[in-house]
């Protein structure tokens, strides 16, 4: 079941005599109890205001998509949501309501936050059928109980999302990375926490061991030891210099 259309979404789930599971572009590789309505067939961007950071997209809308039209106006998406599918194993396509259903969010999280962090508002379809809509196209807007924030990372359980209304941001002009040589675990923590302690906009960090070195192209990164740690910096060409 592959609904176009808000009514059709709403018909399918109000028709339902037992467990749905919901699927997006399927890059988890799990499946539930109960039939498989996919809003893959809900894509497409509505509303995109660049001027005041907001987009309104349907949950079936591919991320690249989405990346692309940003990477127009030299925006992105904040929260750098990860590709998990290198991970798992696993194909398909990400989307939009897929990244808000399970709250994904990538490296960038530990300086701009999370997913839900930039959902302003949703419309989804709940259990009996009945299409709902909380939140607005700025912060101020949101009234009440968030429903927002509950329904990003509630994986489905509390309603099937229809269109997400997000705030995005500008790009940094340019990033650089730093590899720093570690012996251990707790020495490569205590590089990251100075790291991101310090005045510099560190929008990423990671540890890797020496039996990882070889999977990454890294040039004359098996010199440094027995591991390293990678710290993305990212901002004004002056300020990352």
């Amino acid at each position: 079941m592959t609904p176009q259309s808000e009514a059709e979404l709403a018909d399918i789930i109000a028709a339902a005599k037992g467990p749905m599971s919901i699927r997006g572009g399927g890059t988890r590789g799990s499946s539930g109890e109960g039939d498989p309505p996919s809003v893959a067939g809900l894509s497409g961007v509505t509303l995109y205001e660049p001027g005041a950071l907001t987009l309104v997209v349907q949950a079936g809308t591919p991320v690249e998509g989405v990346k692309k039209v940003l990477a127009g106006e030299n925006q992105r998406l904040a929260f750098e949501p990860m590709d998990h599918r290198g991970l798992l194993g696993t194909q398909g396509v990400p989307t939009m309501g897929g990244v808000f259903a399970a709250n994904t969010s990538g490296p960038r999280r530990i300086q701009s936050g999370a997913a839900r962090d930039f959902l302003l508002g949703v419309r989804f379809v709940d259990g009996r059928g009945d299409v709902l809509s909380n939140g607005g196209r700025v912060m101020k807007n949101v009234t009440g109980f968030d429903l927002s924030k509950l329904m990003s990372g509630s994986f489905g359980t509390l309603g099937v999302m229809h269109t997400v209304t997000l705030k995005v941001m500008p790009r940094d002009e340019t990033s650089a990375t730093i590899i720093v040589g570690v012996d251990d675990p707790q020495s490569a923590g205590k590089v990251m926490t100075r790291a991101m302690r310090s005045e510099n906009d560190v929008s990423a960090a990671a540890w890797i061991a020496s039996g990882d070195i070889r999977m990454l192209d890294i040039p004359k990164a098996s010199e440094v030891g027995s591991g390293f740690v990678m710290l993305r910096v990212e901002g004004p060409k002056p300020s990352v210099a």
